[in-house]
Formats: structure tokens, C-alpha cells, sequence
């Protein structure tokens, strides 16, 4: 069946496979009947009838028998229906509704098929469109990683994620729980897993209150409730176990299994620790019985034991470990965590799982079965499939949900090396470098959602969508059928749905924003208004109140004499796509920048940081290079100024660098606790400069003005505290320049 020209598109998220119109419609309410007859089928119908009353507002009965022809929705389970196990097969007409699939899986997917088709016309009827959709996944793993043991999300927050999930037939959730920073899954044999491993302090400005003990894991039962839960929507849960690095809270635990000797503290620090297992008999009968008392609560193919980023420095250090490399005939550290893999993938082969790591896992060799998940890039996943390897495709370039999604100042905090909605929805998962007889191995494609930087749920929400929705595309869609112009027209559609659903997303991408530049008239500037995702049909005001349907339509840049409190927001059938942000333009817009609307001077390694206080409510958020603190505001007009006041933060340095320690950069310092300095351009002369007080006030910031004499109407001015001023770290918050 060749899908059919659709006029107008189909609000369905991920698009089919393949669909033909008819002519008419299948109108229901509340006597429409929903039945079954195979109990099989029974979960569907019910999902479907539960979703049209949460967003449609129509009470469905579903009951059980087969639906008489002269009309309703029918749910069969039918081994002719599809040869795809998730396939289904949907046939609408004006008086009847046939949802069909070989199993029940992909029944649910034809029933959330049919919930997104529903539609209120004019007259408050809720309708489908007729037509025949025949339905199947691309790819078999369609993936959402979630870190729990950075920041953890309570159980209802989980579950919240997993119907996220299920609405876009996202079928795989992998479960990230054990790492430096904490222990998150109970085990019983090993207590001090979580009563140790399961806290750390959070790090603070010194000579600020201690933060409270940050503390938390996963009960057994927890985990199986979330486990049957993710079942019920047909969603695989992987346990992510990461080993050999990442392992600092569980020797925090139990120091023994370390290599050092030492007792170290739960890291309250992000970034690549040096703390790795060890590799003696005594610590593989620990990892063993983790994984032992593990396995029952995760019935899954796959088990995920990280691998990654384990950086070899103790190994390399320690004599016990190089005496055993000798005793086993190993001649390198590579080679050892090769040596380590194997003996993972034995063990859970022997117990029915399938090993399955992060891409380090390729080198020193890999057991015949594992799965390699390609992070770093999709040479991993290259290179694995071409060794006979399946493979998960989740590059950090495309897929990695932690990185913002829009330049907004609006951001969360997160890594501001955007991802925008566009480049995850352009992913390819299968490279065209890779030989036509290795592309089965690709088995699909998962995005992952670290959360360092997600102290809060809402921030995990803002992470996944719509992005999700693009990765659903990606991973079940024919790639001929993609078409991203499409899927614009199709996502406005969804977002009521979220909010029926109670379900958050990022307003960021559907914001819009707003640059002026004055004119050679004064008190007159020239506003353009953008949209990150391209949207037409803005409309503003000028006068501060929200703007609605009918204000005016934005149709390019225009001119507006200040001052004036700009809002916009971008609408389609009425409805605004996200709140209009008020923009204030006034005689001192040109004189005052923050830090979200100024450059990195080199952004090596630029994040979006949170201060680490107050304990409760809102925190201020600072873009900040960590490797290289220094920031650029360029052609700043500093004609007839005579002064820059600049208001800095002071935020805990909470990275560990590994192997980029030596990247990191910092000028010099002359005072005990260095320096503000503002240059003309980064190799500039110096223009104005203080020295630093030790702490900031007990604000947590500090406001500095630096007498200047300009000479330029314009120039370049780069921003730089100078100094390590380490375990504390200076950043800024906003520059304003004053006339003389």
C-alpha cells in the first residue's frame, strides 16, 4: 500500500509508515461503543478510552465483544493483521473503527494511533478522518536514557516519564543508577551501598552554610513497581550498573573495592573521576552479587554495565593491579578492561542477559554478544557493527538531552552547546559509511538525559520535549517518510495534548525573541522578531500587554520609538505556542548586557551553572567556561562612558577534569585574591582593574565599579577574573556602563 498525498497533515506523532485517505469521517461520543474480544486486547482499549477522556473530554465505555457493523471502535487481536510484532493495522470509516495487530504491543500503538487522530470540529464533535494506516517501527530499540543517580526523580515522576514514552512508541527505558555521585538501587547484601553510597554533601562557596545531605535510592519493590508499570506500556527497563569507572560511591561504600586504599567521599563534583574497581577475585564476587540480586528485578534481554570513561591513571599506579595484569598475562591497561568485559559478559550470559556498554567497550576487544551503545560519535557504532556487533546510536553531538535546546536566556541550567529540536529530528541512525551487509546490526537509537544540571523535575521535562517527539520520528518512521517541515506543522497539535496529560516541555523553542538596534533618529530602534523553529503568524504589542490573535502580525523588521515594553508570541489557530516575554527598550538597553546576552571568549567548555543557594526556591544561573573563565561583549559603546560596574557571582568549582585539567586556563593573579580586569578585546590593553575580596556579600554576589577612560566609540571588552581561585569560582552576572 503506497502511502497516499496528504493535504493536510495528519496530527500524528511519529508519523506512520504508511496511509490512505478516504472520504467521510467516524464521529463518536460517549455512546460510541469501544469493545474487544480477545482479552489480549482488553489494555488497549482501555488506553485509548482513558486517553479521549483526559484530553477530548468524552467518557468511552469499553466493554467486551465484538462490535455489531452498524458502528463503533473495535480492538482485535489478529495474527493476519501485520508480520510486524509492534505493527498494527488501523481502518477507519464513517461507521465503523478497526484497530488490528498480531500482538498486543502493537495494538497499544494503534490505539494511541487512534487518540491522536481525535479532533473537535466547529460544532463540538469529535471526529476521525477516514482512512487505512498499515503501521510499523523502523528500528526495534527505540531508547530514553534517564540518569537517577546524578539528581533522582521520585517513582510518580518516573512513571510520568514512561507515559511520556508510550505516547511517542518509545519502547526502551534505560535506567542510569549507580555512579560517582550516588548509589541509587537497593541492595541487600551490600547495605552500605545506599547508606553511604546512596549520600553525598553538596559542595558549597566556602563560608556558606553547609548544604544538606543529599540522599536517596530505589527499593526493591520501587523498582518493581516501576518495572511492571513500564511493562503495562510496553517498555523494556535496561538497570545501567556502570563499571569499571564511575564507581567513586560504591568504593566510598566499601573502600576495598577501590584500588587506592583510600576512603573517598561520594562525589559532589561532576565530570571524569578517577576512581575505578579493582580487579581482584574478592571485588568480581561483589560485582557478582550486585548483579545477582540486579537481575530478578529486571526481567529485560539487556543488561548495561557503563564502561565508560574509565580513565586508567590508579590502575597504572597501583602494584597490586599491575602484579595481577602480569599473573593473567595481560600487557595493558586497555587490554585489562577488555579482560574485565569479558568476565561481566560471562557471568550474565550464564544468567540469560545480554551485555550491552558504552562504546570504551570496543577497545582491548569485546565478547562475540555485547551490544555497543556509540556515544562518542557514531564511529563506535561503525566500527562495532563492522566487527558483527549490534549497536545502540546515541551520539552526545545529537542526542544528548542535556545540552539546551534554544540560545534563550530562558535556558535551564545545562551544557549551552545547543541541540536544537532540528538536528535531533536531521539524525540518521544508520551511517552511510557502513557496508550494506552490517546495517542489521543497527538495532535503533536512544537519547540520553544526564542530570548534573537537573536539580528539578520540571528540568528533565524541559530536557525531553519536544525533542522526544523528534527522536520518535526518528526511530520509528521510514526515513523516505520524514519531512521536518511536516512534522512542524504536526507538533503544535501535541502540546495541548501535554498539558491535558499534565506533562511539561521546554516553552523555549516555541518562544519569541526579540533583537533591536537603534537608528540615526534618536529614542528610535529597529525590532526584529525571531522564532528558533521558524514559525510564522507572530504578533506583538508595544505597550506591554499580552498580545492575542488579533494584535498586530509581525511581517519583517519595523521601527518603534522608545520606550517600550515589547511582547510576541507565535500563534496557530489562535493559541499561543508559548507565553510572550516582555522585552523593555529604553534609553539604557544599549548600556547593559548579562551574561546570558554576551559571548565566551573561547567557549572551550562553556556551561549554564546554577549558584548553590538558597537550599529552596529559585537560584540565580550563570553562563560560565569553566576551562577558560573570560567574557566578550562586542563593540560596546563606550563613547562619553566613565565607568563599568560589573555584578559577579561566586559558585562552588564542582568539576573534575581527568585528562583536561591541563586545558583549563586562567590569568595570573597580583592580589592575594586576584583580580576584575576589563580589556580592550581579549589581547588588549588593560582598561580598568580591581582586586577581588575573598568572598562575595551574603547575597552571593558582588558589585564592583571600575572607573575608564574610552577612547573608541565602540570596542570590544573582555571580562576576566584572574587567579585559580579554586574550590570558589567568580563568574559574571551583568556589566553596565556608566556616562561619566
Amino acid at each position: 500500500m503506497a502511502g497516499a498525498a496528504i493535504a493536510a497533515p495528519l496530527p500524528v506523532v511519529p508519523l506512520p509508515a504508511q496511509v490512505e485517505l478516504s472520504s467521510g469521517r467516524f464521529v463518536l461520543d460517549a455512546r460510541t461503543p469501544v469493545r474487544y474480544a480477545d482479552p489480549q486486547a482488553r489494555a488497549a482499549a482501555d488506553e485509548f478510552a482513558r486517553l479521549a477522556k483526559t484530553t477530548q473530554g468524552v467518557a468511552l465505555v469499553v466493554d467486551a465483544g465484538r462490535t455489531s457493523r452498524a458502528g463503533g471502535i473495535e480492538f482485535r487481536i489478529d495474527p493476519d493483521a501485520t508480520a510486524e510484532a509492534e505493527g498494527y493495522s488501523l481502518i477507519v470509516k464513517p461507521h465503523h473503527v478497526v484497530v488490528s495487530a498480531r500482538e498486543p504491543r502493537g495494538l497499544f500503538y494503534g490505539a494511541v494511533t487512534l487518540w491522536q487522530l481525535l479532533s473537535t470540529d466547529a460544532d463540538g464533535r469529535i471526529a476521525v478522518p477516514a482512512l487505512h494506516i498499515q503501521d510499523a517501527p523502523r528500528f526495534t530499540w527505540r531508547g530514553l536514557m534517564l540518569d537517577s543517580a546524578r539528581h533522582m526523580q521520585t517513582v510518580d515522576e518516573i512513571k510520568q516519564v514512561l507515559d511520556m514514552m508510550s505516547l511517542h512508541k518509545l519502547n526502551t527505558f534505560h535506567w542510569h543508577l549507580t555512579d560517582d555521585q550516588g548509589w541509587r538501587v537497593e541492595i541487600k547484601r551490600y547495605p552500605r551501598l545506599t547508606e553511604v553510597g546512596g549520600c553525598r554533601i553538596p559542595l558549597t562557596v566556602p563560608g556558606s552554610p553547609p548544604a544538606p545531605e543529599y540522599c536517596g535510592y530505589y527499593t526493591h519493590d520501587q523498582i518493581r513497581d516501576v518495572v511492571a508499570y513500564a511493562a503495562s506500556r510496553h517498555i523494556t527497563v535496561v538497570p545501567e550498573f556502570d563499571m569499571p569507572g564511575h564507581a567513586q560511591a560504591a568504593v566510598a561504600a566499601y573502600p576495598e573495592l577501590g584500588v587506592t586504599g583510600t576512603t573517598p567521599p561520594v562525589s559532589a563534583e561532576w565530570g571524569v573521576h578517577k576512581y575505578l574497581f579493582n580487579v581482584d577475585e574478592p571485588t568480581f564476587e561483589f560485582l557478582e552479587n550486585v548483579m545477582a540480586e540486579m537481575i530478578p528485578l529486571f526481567p529485560g534481554t539487556y543488561f548495561h554495565i557503563g564502561g565508560d570513561e574509565a580513565v586508567k591513571d590508579q590502575w597504572k599506579a597501583s602494584a597490586s593491579v599491575q602484579a595481577r595484569m602480569r599473573e593473567l598475562g595481560i600487557a595493558n591497561e586497555a587490554d585489562l578492561q577488555s579482560w574485565f568485559i569479558h568476565r561481566l559478559e560471562k557471568y550474565l550470559s550464564s544468567h540469560g542477559k545480554r551485555l550491552i556498554g558504552w562504546d570504551e567497550i570496543l577497545e582491548g576487544g569485546l565478547p562475540a554478544e555485547a551490544t555497543v551503545m556509540s556515544w562518542r560519535g557514531i564511529e563506535g557504532g561503525i566500527e562495532a557493527a563492522g566487527e558483527g556487533h549490534d549497536v545502540v546510536m546515541s551520539p552526545s553531538s545529537d542526542l544528548y538531552l542535556d545540552y539546551l535546546q534554544t540560545h534563550s536566556p530562558n535556558e535551564p541550567p545545562g551544557r549551552p552547546a545547543i541541540i536544537p529540536l532540528s538536528q535531533v529530528y536531521a539524525f540518521e541512525p544508520v551511517p552511510a559509511a557502513l557496508a550494506a551487509d552490517k546495517r542489521h546490526h543497527i538495532l535503533g537509537v536512544q537519547a540520553n538525559a544526564w542530570t548534573e544540571h537537573m536539580r528539578r523535575f520540571d528540568r528533565v521535562q524541559h530536557a525531553l520535549l519536544p525533542r522526544v517527539a523528534a527522536l520518535a520520528e526518528v526511530a520509528w518512521t521510514p526515513a523516505a517518510r520524514k519531512d521536518w517541515n511536516g512534522f512542524l506543522a504536526r507538533l503544535p497539535v501535541q502540546l495541548p495534548r501535554y498539558r491535558a496529560l499534565g506533562i511539561g516541555y521546554a516553552k523555549t523553542p516555541f518562544e519569541v525573541r526579540s533583537s533591536v538596534m537603534p537608528t540615526a533618529q534618536t529614542g528610535q530602534v529597529v525590532v526584529t522578531l525571531t522564532n528558533a523553529l521558524g514559525y510564522d503568524g507572530i504578533r506583538y504589542t508595544l505597550d506591554g500587554s499580552e498580545p492575542g490573535a488579533d494584535s498586530p502580525a509581525y511581517a519583517g523588521p519595523f521601527t518603534a520609538r522608545w520606550p517600550v515594553t515589547l511582547r510576541a508570541a507565535v500563534f496557530v489557530d489562535g493559541v499561543a505556542l508559548a507565553p510572550a516575554i516582555p522585552h523593555r527598550i529604553d534609553a539604557t538597553t544599549w548600556f547593559s548586557r548579562s551574561d546570558e546576552e554576551l559571548e565566551m571568549c573561547t567557549g572551550a567548555l562553556m556551561l549554564r551553572l546554577e549558584d548553590d543557594g538558597p537550599v529552596t526556591g529559585e537560584r540565580a544561573i550563570f553562563n560560565a567556561d569553566i576551562f577558560n573563565p573570560c567574557w566578550s561583549w562586542k563593540s560596546a559603546p563606550l563613547a562619553g562612558i566613565g565607568e563599568i560596574v560589573v555584578r559577579a557571582g561566586r559558585i562552588p568549582y564542582n568539576f573534575q577534569l581527568a585528562g583536561d585539567e591541563k586545558s583549563r586556563r586562567f590569568q595570573p593573579a597580583v592580589t592575594e585574591h586576584g583580580e576584575l580586569k576589563v580589556s580592550a578585546g581579549c589581547d588588549g590593553p588593560v582598561l580598568a582593574s580591581a582586586p577581588l575580596p575573598a568572598n562575595a556579600d551574603a547575597d552571593g554576589f558582588l558589585t564592583l565599579a571600575l572607573p575608564i577612560t574610552a577612547t573608541t566609540q565602540t570596542q570590544d571588552l573582555c571580562v576576566v577574573f584572574t587567579g585559580d581561585t579554586r574550590p570558589a569560582y567568580w563568574v559574571l552576572d551583568r556589566i553596565t556602563l556608566l556616562p561619566r
